[in-house]
């Protein structure tokens, strides 16, 4: 009985801790793309195509941070 003094709070310390991580993970961006991971492991790198899709993707990213230092 006394050991679940002990072991109850380091659990909900534990919970709290893996709440506290998985907010810090969405919030960096971790959970941000999802597919695009999975599905480059079926391109070659080398391949045009492939390339220009990637730089197409990025393209949005790339105004959005011309567009926040516009003002």
């Amino acid at each position: 009985m006394p050991a679940l003094y002990i072991l109850i709070p380091v659990a909900i310390a534990l919970v709290g801790f893996a709440i506290w991580l998985f907010f810090w993970a969405v919030d960096s961006g971790q959970y941000d793309d999802l597919d695009g991971p999975a599905h480059s492991i079926l391109f070659d790198d080398d391949d045009p195509k492939h390339q220009a899709a990637v730089d197409q993707a990025r393209q949005p990213d790339e105004a959005q941070d011309e567009d926040a230092k516009r003002g």
